[in-house]
């Protein structure tokens, strides 16, 4: 019996991987600004409405204010118009709809997220300001996932040296473990704590299993050129190590011309197809229009 997969809905890129990422895993797709990790992230989050009858969510860390276009792309790009969360969610409410598709969870704009960029006395409010989203965000994705959602895109993210110094991934850490990989039955007590014995009918009511929904994180590096990215090594204990899969998006240089292309640098438990595949931006999204090049 073949393993099932979540697909981007583009044969090329789905065909080096198997079919697809693998539910139940994390998927990082990791390139310099402007390489179209975010349009291929909607892209994925896209095709679950009809690999699973249910789009994904996306959660945007951006923080300094900088514009993503996720809502012009996905309205140009699949007619999906994107539908902003609220900040908080009413527990008293809690199952009579579900939020919103997009999740802006900080709106500390134009502040910077890592430890060593900060004084002490904005790394303390940076820290109390994640205390106050991390409940609220909790119970916007268990929500979706309660309702069928499969999968999830983190945008947003910003470079670091030490991810243990980014308020931003110490977010994802939590989201992704205690929320994303936990049995549904522990992400509900998560989400209502001390008001989980009330909401327990309803907890069983809209059981899930948490092994069929996937990640995609879209993280911007400090490298542009395609060889640069496949050159560095993976690191041990970050996000790149705890990866199921990783694709990475870059700059490509040949007979004088610019172009971009992707590499998949590491695909567990699957074939794997070890091509560089070059593609375009184009109105529509990613297009790949020419055969795969060997690495």
């Amino acid at each position: 019996m073949s393993t099932p997969r979540q697909p981007f809905e583009l044969p090329a890129l789905d065909d080096l991987l198997g079919g697809g990422p693998r539910p139940g895993t994390l998927t990082v797709l990791a390139g310099a600004t402007g390489v179209g990790k975010t349009q291929l992230g909607l892209r994925w989050a896209d095709a679950g409405l009809k690999a699973e009858g249910r789009r994904g969510v996306l959660c945007d860390l951006t923080s300094r204010g900088d514009a993503q276009n996720h809502a012009e792309y996905a309205r140009d790009q699949f007619g999906w118009a994107l539908d902003a969360a609220g900040p908080t969610l009413d527990l008293d409410r809690y199952w009579d709809h579900v939020p919103g598709d997009y999740l802006h969870p900080f709106d500390r704009a134009g502040r910077r997220v890592t430890r060593r960029d900060l004084d002490p006395d904005d790394w303390h409010a940076w820290k109390s300001d994640l205390a106050r989203v991390l409940r609220s965000s909790a119970a916007f994705f268990y929500r979706h996932f309660a309702d069928g959602c499969r999968r999830v895109v983190v945008d947003g993210v910003e470079p670091t040296e030490r991810f243990s110094e980014s308020i931003q991934f110490e977010f994802f850490e939590y989201l992704y473990h205690q929320v994303i990989k936990k049995e549904d039955e522990w992400a509900a007590r998560e989400v209502f704590r001390e008001r989980y014995r009330a909401n327990e009918p309803a907890v069983g009511a809209h059981r899930y299993d948490h092994a069929s929904i996937g990640c995609l994180y879209l993280y911007t590096t400090p490298h542009v050129l395609l060889d640069e990215l496949m050159a560095n090594p993976i690191g041990e204990g970050d996000i790149f190590a705890n990866a199921n899969t990783i694709i990475y998006m870059g700059r490509t240089r040949a007979e004088g011309r610019m172009g971009r292309a992707l590499y998949v640098a590491k695909h567990r438990g699957s074939a794997c197809g070890d091509e560089i595949l070059p593609y375009r931006l184009t109105d529509a999204g990613l297009a790949f229009d020419v055969a795969p090049v060997s690495p």
